[in-house]
């Protein structure tokens, strides 16, 4: 019995999975933009959770990342922004990859720039 509870409790982090991204939204100031991403994931506590997404072009260049500081255990999903991002011209769409302290990045969100 102690066994399979032991098993359990050290299973829990790898339960939650990867981090989805639910929403995002950009917006152009001048020459650069903001993101507003929504990512929902069952952050645990500090052994597992959200930490950050990246904002790409759609040949996988990085344009951006928003790193996160801390769990969101009791806040879900949650809604974080990124400004002052550059977008090459050319560029109609971005890629949002959520990525989470266990599992590394998730599934890409696509995002027609408007």
């Amino acid at each position: 019995m102690r066994l399979s509870l032991a098993l359990i409790c050290l299973a829990a982090p790898a339960l939650a999975g990867p981090p989805v991204v639910e929403d995002a939204r950009a917006s152009r100031s001048g020459e650069s933009w903001r993101f507003d991403v929504t990512i929902r994931h069952a952050d645990t506590g500090w052994d597992h959770y959200a930490d950050g997404w990246t904002v790409l072009a759609p040949d996988g260049t990085e344009l951006g990342h928003r790193e996160l500081l801390h769990p969101h255990v009791a806040e879900q999903p949650f809604t974080r922004s990124l400004s002052g991002v550059a977008i090459p011209a050319g560029v109609t769409e971005v890629l949002i990859r959520p990525h989470d302290s266990v599992h590394g990045p998730g599934a890409d969100f696509v995002l027609p720039l408007p």
